[in-house]
């Protein structure tokens, strides 16, 4: 498909352009410019994701996201579950509860860490606290690790299945720091880029799913059924 195809104006409609709010603009520099300056904590990503929660990507990410019916009621009924992890290690070895809690048991991750600070009030706050709740599942389910660059392949595949602002950033934020500080590393994090998008592009929609509602089910077959191709 040619480029001007996928950029098809219509020239005989006018479109407003809206003026940038420039106090939202520095509210997003700061903690963007802290993630390029090497701060690897939580905190610069909570807070760029509490500034993008009010700016209009994250309306367009609840639009397209409320296009799949399951994900619709998902965000209608706001979907939480208990990720109770010595529970989950009664499972089989072999199922999705299982190495989800023993990943995070192994790393000293916790999901809440991720969503414990968001109220959820909206569409746009549900869908950011679940998208938290869940990431560390989605590294699991897809196979990226947790390392910087396939953290950034994980948001490019977050970003081909719905249009996550917070994914594009954190895109933007590592290509920019590899281009400035580590540019031997450039060809691999694009590599990682281009799989997520590929592997997205490919899968069904991972947003729409309830794992807690089958965490006995094989991490094999939930990456048949999800189509997911490592």
């Amino acid at each position: 498909m040619k480029l001007m195809n996928l950029l098809s104006f219509n020239t005989s409609t006018k479109t407003e352009i809206k003026q940038p709010n420039y106090f939202q603009l520095l509210k997003v520099a700061k903690p963007f410019l802290a993630m390029l300056a090497g701060d690897e904590s939580l905190k610069p990503v909570l807070e760029m994701s509490e500034v993008l929660s009010k700016m209009p990507g994250s309306e367009f990410t609840v639009k397209q996201l409320k296009n799949d019916p399951v994900a619709a009621e998902m965000i209608q009924e706001r979907y939480m579950a208990s990720h109770n992890l010595d529970e989950l290690l009664q499972y089989p070895e072999d199922s999705l509860g299982y190495i989800y809690a023993s990943k995070m048991k192994e790393k000293g991750f916790r999901s809440e860490d991720l969503y414990a600070s968001i109220s959820i009030n909206s569409d746009t706050s549900y869908i950011d606290a679940r998208i938290g709740q869940t990431h560390d599942i989605w590294h699991i389910i897809t196979g990226f690790e947790t390392s910087e660059i396939d953290e950034i392949g994980l948001q490019a595949f977050y970003l081909v299945q719905f249009p996550n602002p917070m994914a594009t950033m954190l895109i933007a934020n590592a290509l920019i720091a590899v281009t400035l500080f580590t540019p031997e590393e450039l060809p691999e994090l694009l590599s990682a880029i281009a799989k997520g998008w590929e592997m997205g592009s490919q899968a069904k929609p991972l947003f729409a799913q309830k794992w807690e509602e089958n965490w006995e089910k094989p991490l094999t077959q939930w990456q048949t059924e999800l189509n997911i191709r490592l």
